[in-house]
């Protein structure tokens, strides 16, 4: 039934670490995604999507806020958000919408708005002013963790625990399933909490939801049939050295990460070492696993839009699927996000809209960033994407229009601070301010440029796509560095916060912009 006020339903749904190759849709040779391709069939896929930043909340903060990391200064899981920073909630609370969260966002809320004592801010798991929550879900669980008690599921181990298989002598790595089966999910439980809310939904009255989901996000475990639904012998080759010591040779921040942020228990719990000192066959199996994940997901992406069909609202609703950051996922020896490669910050995006029935089934090549999902949303309801924000509206594409101008390169960025232990600080010898990088990525090559003290990288992906091979230091490719450090800087410049600099003060007064709420 169409919404009395003539506005569309809103569905901003996030995966947490779903790799961007990892569709069938954009044609990987292994994993399927059945639901998500039939939405892509009825919207527009945006195959050359970029996280902003990792980890979770810098990531996430970039997508909420329609801002780059270097404007919206969210660091690290804990950086608090600053309040005086619209949001894509608050956005569209004004436009009339009560948005409402299933899961989590993962902000940390601003300091100077709170006591000392304020238990909000023994947490970077706050939820995103603008949201109504519906059902938290943070990293702990316990709200799914008490569901299932009630369904008669032993789950007294905890969080992390309880996601590691019930046979007590399963291997390190293995596809033994956990104690809950595949309709005790998380995913699942917030699915369920997601439709029972919807059949409350008053027909004809616009809603928004957010339903952010933890998979495929660690611990890797996943219930029958997905555990064994793909051969950890099949599936691409990695991109890596020969050996974890040569890939730490690569550059001093590569060796610091394999080194620090590598241990294998925060990706199967109670696992002893390091990340690189499992098998190829068990970075195998971990992978297979992380498939499993994703398509776990992607089944409960099915009952989500039978849910909303069956509710006659299909036609009528926003749907955006997509996740905050990847997974490099046994590239570079590497498990996780973090750092300069593609593994970690491609992403995927689909958005269907109503009105859009022209370019249902598109698949756009240009290079998307997660700051244009704000600007994006805010276009597609009637409402204004004020003029500092950072990203651009997808909307065109929607249209099956080709935009006036659009980026030809990606842009993100990565600080790896450590402002309460000083680990990074101390392992460099550098101040916290100098702990971060750049990236400008084309079509054909990536510049990645350090604050300071680390030497910069440079990559041919036209002939070296796995990232192995730094040319910085090549004077063949001194120009194209030159080159890259110039659009870096220029991007850089164009994109420093904007949010009062577009306005002047005159003697007629105040005139352009001037970040002013309606």
């Amino acid at each position: 039934m169409a919404n009395k006020s003539g506005r569309p339903n809103i569905l901003l749904i996030t995966c947490d670490q779903w790799r961007g190759d990892s569709l069938s849709a954009v044609g990987h040779p292994v994993v399927k995604t059945p639901n998500a391709d039939a939405l892509g069939r009825e919207g527009v896929l945006f195959q050359r999507h970029y996280a902003g930043t990792a980890p979770c909340s810098p990531a996430r903060a970039c997508l909420y806020t329609g801002l780059y990391q270097m404007n919206n200064r969210v660091c690290r899981n804990g950086t608090p958000l600053d309040d005086r920073h619209d949001n894509i909630a608050r956005a569209a609370r004004r436009a009339g919408y009560d948005p409402t969260l299933f899961g989590y966002t993962d902000v940390a809320p601003d300091p100077r708005n709170h006591a000392p004592a304020d238990p909000f801010l023994r947490t970077y798991e706050g939820v995103l002013p603008g949201f109504t929550t519906r059902q938290l879900l943070p990293e702990h669980q316990k709200a799914w963790l008490s569901w299932l008690a009630a369904r008669g599921i032993d789950s007294s181990a905890g969080f992390p625990a309880v996601h590691r298989p019930a046979a007590s002598d399963a291997p390190e790595v293995s596809n033994a399933v956990p104690a809950y089966s595949t309709d005790e999910t998380p995913t699942a439980f917030l699915v369920g909490e997601f439709l029972r809310w919807l059949g409350e939904q008053d027909e004809g009255e616009p809603w928004f939801a957010h339903v952010s989901f933890l998979s495929p996000h660690p611990p890797f475990i996943v219930p029958e049939p997905f555990n064994t639904m793909y051969d950890p012998a099949e599936g691409p080759g990695y991109h890596r050295a020969s050996t974890v010591d040569a890939e730490k040779a690569h550059h001093p921040f590569l060796a610091y990460h394999l080194e620090h942020h590598q241990n294998k228990s925060g990706f199967i719990p109670g696992a002893a070492g390091k990340v690189a000192d499992w098998t190829e066959d068990e970075f195998r199996r971990i992978r297979a696993l992380y498939y499993g994940m994703i398509s776990e997901v992607d089944a409960q992406l099915g009952c989500m839009w039978k849910g909303i069909k069956d509710k006659g609202v299909w036609d009528d609703t926003i749907i955006i699927l997509t996740s905050d950051h990847a997974e490099m996922m046994g590239d570079h020896f590497l498990l996780g996000k973090g750092g300069w490669f593609d593994g970690s910050y491609h992403i995927p995006l689909i958005i269907k809209a109503p009105g859009c029935a022209q370019a249902a089934g598109t698949k756009v090549d240009r290079f998307t960033s997660a700051v244009d999902i704000m600007p994006t949303l805010l276009d597609l309801i009637g409402g204004k994407a004020l003029p500092h924000l950072d990203g651009q509206s997808l909307k065109p594409f929607l249209d099956n229009a080709d935009p006036d101008t659009w980026r030809d390169a990606a842009f993100w960025e990565y600080d790896f601070r450590s402002i309460a232990k000083g680990t990074a600080e101390a392992h460099f010898g550098l101040g916290s301010r100098a702990l971060n990088l750049s990236v400008v990525r084309t079509e054909t090559v990536k510049y990645v440029h350090f604050g300071a003290g680390l030497p910069p990288l440079l990559y041919d992906l036209a002939n070296d796509p796995g990232e192995t091979r730094n040319l910085a230091d090549d004077p063949a490719w001194l120009s194209v560095r030159l080159e890259c450090a110039e659009r870096l800087l220029a991007w850089r410049a164009r994109h420093l916060d904007q949010s009062l600099a577009l306005s002047e003060l005159t003697d007629a007064g105040a005139v352009g912009h001037l970040a002013r709420l309606p």
